[in-house]
C-alpha cells in the first residue's frame, strides 16, 4: 500500500515510517524543507513537498496514495486554538481528495476527547462534541468526513515518550527550570496516560491494516501515571527540588501549562487492544524519564 504520511519528519511520524516500511508498505512523506526531503529520501521514502498552511498541497498528496496517515500538527501552544482550525482545514482538504473512494485516512487526536462526562478513564466510544479542549476540532472534522461516507479512523494519543521527548512533560521540564522547582498540585494524585512512541507507531499501522471505518483507537499503554511520580522523576533527572503546591501557586510553577495542572487525563486501551491485537512492548514512562538526558533536552 502506498501511504501518504504527514508529519513524516516528526517525532511520531519518523517511527511510523519504520513500521510502514517493515510491513512492506511504500511511504510518500510530507515535508516543506530541503533538509526534510533529504532525511526522507535517505530512509527510502518518496518526498511530497507541502505545508500545513497550504491545504491544497495535502490534498494532492492524499490523491497520490492508497491511504493517508495524518500525524502532522502545529504544536505552538501560543496559537493552539488557531492550530486546531488549521488541522480542521487540512483534514477537510484531504477528505475532499478521498471522496468517492474507499481509501482510509487516519487522523490524530488526544485521549482526553474521550473522557466521560461523569469522569473516569477515556474510552473509545465517547465523543463529546462540546468538549472544552480546542482539539475537539480535529474529531469534528473527522466526523464531517464520516458523514460523507469517507473512511476515517482516529488515533487518540496520550503522553507519547521515549528518552528524548515525553509529550506535555517535555515543556513541563522547561517550566520547572524557569520556576526553579518541579511542582505538583496537592498530593499529586492526578494521572496522565502514557505510551512509548514505538508502540504508538505500531498502533497506527495496525489501525491502517485492520481498523474499521469510523473507529477511534486509544494509543494509551499506561492508564495513568501520577503527577507526583512524574515530578519526582523530573526532579531526579534535572536536580531541581520537587514540591507540592496549592492552587494559587499553579501559574507561578506551571506557566502557560497551568490549565493542565489539575487535569486527570487517564485512558483505557482495553477496546483498542481487543479489536486490533495490539501488544505494546516498549518501556514505561518512568523508565524513559529515568534514562532521559535532561541536559540535552534543555538544548533542544
Amino acid at each position: 500500500m502506498r501511504v501518504f504520511l504527514t508529519g513524516a519528519t516528526g517525532f511520531i511520524g519518523s517511527h511510523v515510517i519504520h513500521e510502514l516500511l517493515a510491513r512492506g508498505h511504500q511511504v510518500l512523506g510530507l515535508t516543506r524543507s530541503d533538509a526534510g526531503a533529504d532525511r526522507l529520501a535517505a530512509v527510502g521514502v518518496d518526498v511530497h513537498r507541502g505545508d500545513l498552511e497550504q491545504p491544497e498541497t495535502l490534498a494532492s498528496g492524499a490523491a497520490a496514495a492508497d491511504a493517508v496517515i495524518h500525524c502532522a500538527f502545529d504544536h505552538n501552544f501560543a496559537t493552539f486554538f488557531e492550530n486546531t482550525r488549521k488541522d480542521e482545514r487540512a483534514i477537510a482538504a484531504m477528505g475532499d481528495a478521498l471522496a468517492g473512494t474507499h481509501k482510509p485516512i487516519l487522523i490524530t487526536s488526544g485521549v482526553g476527547i474521550g473522557t466521560p462526562l461523569n469522569g473516569g478513564p477515556a474510552t473509545e466510544d465517547v465523543l463529546n462534541p462540546r468538549h472544552a479542549n480546542p482539539r475537539i476540532a480535529t474529531e469534528l472534522a473527522g466526523a464531517a468526513l464520516i458523514a460523507r461516507r469517507i473512511d476515517v479512523r482516529t488515533i487518540r494519543l496520550p503522553q507519547v515518550h521515549d528518552t528524548t521527548k515525553a509529550g506535555l512533560i517535555t515543556p513541563l521540564v522547561s517550566e520547572a527550570r524557569r520556576a526553579g522547582a518541579v511542582a505538583y498540585l496537592g498530593e499529586g494524585q492526578t494521572r496522565w496516560a502514557a505510551a512509548h512512541v514505538g508502540d504508538v507507531a505500531k498502533l497506527y499501522v495496525l489501525a491502517l491494516e485492520q481498523g474499521e471505518p469510523g473507529a477511534r483507537y486509544n494509543a494509551s499503554v499506561e492508564e495513568g501515571v501520577t503527577a507526583r511520580a512524574i515530578a519526582e522523576a523530573i526532579g531526579k533527572g534535572t536536580g531541581l527540588p520537587v514540591r507540592s503546591i496549592e492552587a494559587d501557586e499553579v501559574e507561578r510553577y506551571f506557566g502557560w501549562m497551568a490549565p493542565f495542572a489539575a487535569l486527570d487525563m487517564t485512558a483505557s486501551n482495553a477496546w483498542t487492544r481487543a479489536r486490533l491485537g495490539w501488544e505494546p512492548t516498549g518501556p514505561d514512562l518512568l523508565t524513559d524519564l529515568a534514562a532521559m538526558d535532561f541536559a540535552a533536552l534543555a538544548d533542544a
